[in-house]
């Protein structure tokens, strides 16, 4: 079981989400899982990825996005064998970032501690 980041004020460590592109969008708190979480979401880099990343940023395809809010359910593939996939399941948290990403269309962001 992972123990959660505790912060100097003794609550559990976060993760603000800033929207890059759209700009004024209201920025998100996840918890601090999330900057492992953003990999089934985000692209690092890509051929379809129009701009040049700073470190923290991420690209996100919103087809993607939208077909996971879908289902509910985010489709991984082994990096060792690409014909065996995983499905899990949405927490509440994570449906309720997609929600934030379809309804303002958030395609490029950046991850703030």
């Amino acid at each position: 079981m992972r123990v959660p980041r505790i912060s100097e004020n003794g609550l559990p460590m976060s993760v603000k989400v800033i929207s890059v592109s759209p700009t004024n969008v209201p920025s998100r708190t996840m918890s601090d899982r999330f900057r492992h979480e953003i990999a089934y979401f985000g692209s690092r880099n890509g051929d379809n990825i129009p701009v040049d990343l700073a470190l923290s940023e991420y690209w996100i395809d919103l087809v993607e996005a939208e077909d996971m809010y879908d289902s509910g359910v985010v489709k991984l593939v082994s990096p060792l064998d690409s014909s065996s996939t995983a499905e899990l399941e949405l927490s509440e948290e994570l449906e309720r970032w997609l929600e934030w990403v379809i309804e303002h269309k958030v395609q490029h962001v950046r991850l703030e501690s």
